[in-house]
């Protein structure tokens, strides 16, 4: 028999993915506290973030607390439904559009948990908006300085997927400079800590397999490491594996920062904070032309 006498009907492949959507869709329903949206209108307005791109996801979880965002991440795995994590969608490359159960951290999970100003950090739920947070810390003299144009908008957990800069970054670092610590959830719902990693601190059980299993990697590709990742300030073409020191001190949440969320759900982020600016200065400078504004770039850095 030719293969061709074997295909499936017009039309079954997409009666199959809306049943499967449809079976999706009541078990979120039944043990997810939240809305769960899979009506067109509703995978119509999460297609599109800042970007040119359109895909519809396969539906859509708001969760209204972090038990509820569990129990969708495990219910998606158990469907083998790819997860998307999304914040205010303000990505430019398309980061928060994707054939997947987008899952919008950006209406219940927002809250501020500790604020530890002895410590200088503070920790937080992926949905907290960046001025929002800096609004709670101006009163004690600090703030979160990774300032991105979008910080009426941006959360802390997209922030991080993008490994975000902002106008100060030179000054400040980026948000792989600035994150201390991720709590997070991994695909299979399992919970994991990334965070500072040490010979004097290593993690035990599960925990440590998976970093022995990230430090194996790291030094079985050292040398395409070594020679092919690039040497900038920012970077956002994959994950931070260069910043894994096996056999040394170093913080594996920085792994996860900028890898768009493809790696884990972050549950909570703890941040390192700075201290306001006694006095700000602004100079306004002039050139006779574009050229000479540029060479002179380099002297005002």
């Amino acid at each position: 028999m030719k293969p061709e006498a074997v295909k499936a009907p017009a039309g079954a492949t997409r009666s199959s993915n809306t049943s499967a959507a449809t079976a999706l869709a009541a078990r979120l329903r039944a043990h997810v506290d939240g809305e769960v949206l899979f009506d067109a209108f509703s995978r119509g307005r999460y297609s599109t973030d800042a970007s040119i791109y359109q895909l519809d996801p396969i539906g859509v979880v708001i969760p209204k607390n972090e038990d509820a965002a569990h129990a969708a991440i495990q219910i998606a795995a158990e469907q083998g439904v790819p997860i998307l994590p999304r914040g205010a969608g303000t990505s430019q490359c398309g980061q928060t559009v994707g054939v997947a159960l987008v899952i919008d951290c950006s209406k219940f999970l927002n809250r501020i948990v500790d604020i530890d100003i002895p410590g200088g950090t503070v920790t937080c739920q992926p949905g907290v908006v960046l001025d929002q947070l800096n609004a709670v810390l101006r009163p004690h003299g600090r703030w979160f300085p990774v300032d991105v144009s979008t910080s009426a908008q941006a959360t802390i957990g997209g922030m991080a997927g993008n490994n975000s800069c902002g106008a100060r970054s030179i000054r400040y670092g980026n948000m792989v400079h600035n994150v201390a610590a991720i709590d997070a959830w991994l695909a299979d719902g399992s919970g994991f800590r990334f965070g500072p990693i040490g010979q004097s601190a290593a993690p035990a059980g599960a925990n440590g397999s998976l970093v022995r299993q990230v430090e194996a990697i790291v030094e079985r590709e050292a040398e395409e490491i070594a020679q092919r990742w690039p040497k900038v300030l920012r970077r956002v073409q994959g994950y931070n594996i260069d910043m894994v020191h096996p056999g040394g001190d170093y913080n594996l949440a920085h792994l996860l920062v900028g890898s768009e969320g493809t790696l884990a759900f972050s549950r909570r982020l703890t941040l390192q904070l700075a201290r306001l600016p006694a006095h700000k200065v602004l100079g306004v400078v002039h050139f006779p032309s574009f050229y000479r504004a540029m060479e002179c770039a380099q002297q005002i850095v």
